[in-house]
């Protein structure tokens, strides 16, 4: 059976090799993909750009998103995969710094099923990538994604 895909959506170089390390300490066995800006996770996502040749329908079990992201923001992201229907229900958890409240508030709004800060220090850090690996891609039983009709669904993607 092939490894359920993680898709990380983060801009920090060290906050990628951070994830890496916790996924890796955790002995996390699933294939990580990075996209390092939104734009570059909706391409992922919906099989557009240098991503055209993967298959829309083979949708990453879990999204971990950053919300302060270059081109497109961690937000926008969250609503275009809300709004398509391949996507709607894809558990995307917000992994950021901000402890904005109305980041919080529009996370929840958009659909978001977890918002976690990042904590600074790698032990704690390498415990919620863990706990997080365990809940989402073990424990829960996530809701039937649907598939694609086999017509393009561009909604400005």
């Amino acid at each position: 059976m092939k490894p359920k895909i993680i898709l990380l959506v983060e801009d920090n170089p060290s906050d990628i090799a951070l994830t890496q390390r916790a996924l890796s300490k955790s002995r996390v066995a699933n294939e990580l993909v990075v996209a390092e800006d939104g734009q570059e996770a909706l391409d992922y996502l919906f099989a557009n750009g240098k991503y055209t040749d993967r298959d829309v329908n083979d949708i990453p079990a879990l999204v971990l998103l950053d919300l302060k992201l270059p081109y497109i923001d961690g937000l926008e992201v969250l609503r275009q995969i809300r709004l398509d229907p391949r996507t709607s229900r894809l558990p995307v958890v917000i992994l950021t710094t901000s402890k904005e409240e109305q980041d919080v508030s529009q996370s929840y709004d958009l659909g978001a099923n977890s918002y976690i800060r990042k904590p600074v220090d790698f032990t704690q850090f390498a415990k919620a990538i863990e706990h997080l690996e365990l809940y989402w891609l073990v424990l829960n039983e996530p809701a039937p994604l649907r598939k694609s009709t086999g017509t393009a669904s561009s909604k400005g993607i």
